[in-house]
C-alpha cells in the first residue's frame, strides 16, 4: 500500500482527488487543507507521498514544501495552475524538492479532475518511488525548523552576449532528452557550458506549453550561453540552447541549406512529448552521426532510447545520466539496455564530460 497525503485548501478538489485515489486501491489517504496542516501530517501520517498545491491560506505550498523537506523529506508532486505564475512557482518549487507537478487545467473542477486522472495517477505512483534530490536553498522558512539559508546561484549579466558564428561545414549538434526531474538537473548542466561553446544545444523536456517559455528564461538569467524556447523556425546556430516548445514535437529540418529547428504538431505516433525520439531522428536525418553528441537525462519511460542508442551505433557519441543521480532512473536506464551509452554518468560530471567531447 501507498500512503499518500492529499493537500488542498479546497474541499471539492480534496474529495474529487481522494475519490481519484481510493478507485486505484492500493492507497492509504489522508487529506490537509493547508501548508501548515501537510507539515504536521508529514510528521504524524509519514506519507510515502504528498501531492501538494500552492496557493493555500495560513501557510502557502513553497513555505510548506522548504519544511517538509528539511523536517522529513518525502517525494512531493505539486498541483500547479496553467499560467506563467503557476510556472514560476512551480519551477521554484522543484528548485526546494519537489520530485514532478501535475498542471490544473481550466473549467470545473470535477471536468478538471476527469482530464488529468491518468496524469496524476501515474505521477504520484512514480514519485512514490522516486529518488530524492537534496533542496538547493531554504530561504522561505522561518522558525526553529528552518536551516541556515543556502545562497543563490547567481543570475548571469542580461546583456546582449557574443554569438558564435552561423552553422559551418563540420559543426555538430548536442541534443538533450528529459523528463521527469528534469528542471533541476538542467540546471546543474546547461549553466556550466561556457561562451563559446561551438555547437548548438536543443533539449526535448516534457513540459506543457505555459511552461517552456519561462523555463527557457529562467534558464537564460543562469545560463552563460543564450537560452530560447524554440517557438518558431530557428537556423541553428552554436552556442545557443533552444528549448523544446511545450504542445509541440521538435524537428530538425532543412531550410534555405541549412539546419532549422522547427516546433510541430504533436506526432501521434510518439508517447511523450516533446518526444526525443523525434528530435534524435531528425538530428540523424541531418547531421553525421559523428557529429551528434546525445545526452539522456532523468525521467519514466523510453522515450529516445531508440534515436539515442542508433546514434551511437552509427559511430556518434551519447551519455546516460547514472542511476545515482536520476530523479527517475526510467529513461537512462532503457538507453543503457539497449547499449547505446557511451558514457555513464552522474548529473554534476555530466557538462565537464560535453565540454571535453565539444571542444570550445
Amino acid at each position: 500500500m501507498i500512503k499518500l497525503l492529499i493537500v488542498d485548501d479546497s474541499a471539492l478538489m480534496r474529495r474529487q482527488l481522494t475519490g481519484l485515489f481510493e478507485a486505484e486501491g492500493d492507497f492509504v489517504i489522508r487529506a490537509a487543507r493547508n501548508g501548515a496542516e501537510a507539515v504536521a501530517e508529514n510528521r504524524e501520517f509519514e506519507p510515502d507521498v504528498v501531492t501538494l498545491d500552492i496557493n493555500m491560506p495560513e501557510m502557502d505550498g513553497l513555505t510548506a514544501l522548504s519544511v517538509i523537506m528539511v523536517e522529513r523529506p518525502v517525494p512531493v508532486v505539486m498541483i500547479s495552475s496553467l499560467t506563467e505564475k503557476g510556472a514560476l512557482a512551480t519551477f521554484e518549487a522543484l528548485n526546494l524538492g519537489a520530485v514532478d507537478y501535475v498542471v490544473k487545467p481550466g473549467g470545473t473542477i470535477s471536468l478538471s479532475i476527469d482530464a488529468i486522472r491518468a496524469t496524476v495517477v501515474s505521477k504520484v505512483r512514480t514519485a512514490a518511488r522516486a529518488q530524492l534530490k537534496p533542496a538547493r536553498k531554504s530561504a522561505r522558512m522561518s522558525g526553529p525548523a528552518a536551516a541556515p539559508p543556502r545562497a543563490e546561484t547567481p543570475k548571469k549579466p542580461q546583456e546582449a552576449r557574443p554569438r558564435a558564428a552561423s552553422p559551418v561545414a563540420g559543426q555538430g549538434i548536442v541534443v538533450v532528452g528529459v523528463s521527469t526531474g528534469g528542471p533541476r538537473t538542467l540546471e546543474c548542466i546547461l549553466p556550466d557550458l561556457p561562451l563559446g561553446f561551438p555547437w548548438p544545444v536543443l533539449v526535448a523536456q516534457h513540459m506543457p506549453a505555459s511552461f517552456t517559455l519561462p523555463f527557457a528564461q529562467r534558464m537564460n538569467s543562469l545560463c552563460a550561453l543564450e537560452v530560447v524556447e524554440a517557438n518558431a523556425p530557428m537556423t541553428l546556430e552554436a552556442g545557443i540552447i533552444y528549448i523544446a516548445k511545450g504542445g509541440a514535437d521538435i524537428k530538425i529540418v532543412e531550410r534555405g541549406g541549412r539546419p532549422t529547428v522547427i516546433a510541430a504538431p504533436e506526432n501521434p505516433q510518439f508517447l511523450w512529448h516533446p518526444s526525443v525520439e523525434l528530435l534524435g531522428r531528425t538530428a540523424l536525418e541531418h547531421y553525421p552521426a559523428q557529429k551528434i553528441l546525445g545526452v539522456m537525462l532523468t525521467g519514466m519511460g523510453n522515450d529516445g532510447a531508440d534515436a539515442f542508442a542508433e546514434i551511437k551505433k552509427r559511430g556518434g557519441r551519447t551519455i546516460s545520466e547514472s542511476e545515482e543521480s536520476a530523479v527517475v532512473f526510467g529513461m537512462p536506464a532503457e538507453l543503457i539496455n539497449r547499449g547505446g551509452a557511451t558514457v555513464t554518468l552522474p548529473a554534476e560530471r555530466i557538462a565537464r564530460q560535453i565540454n571535453s567531447w565539444v571542444p570550445a
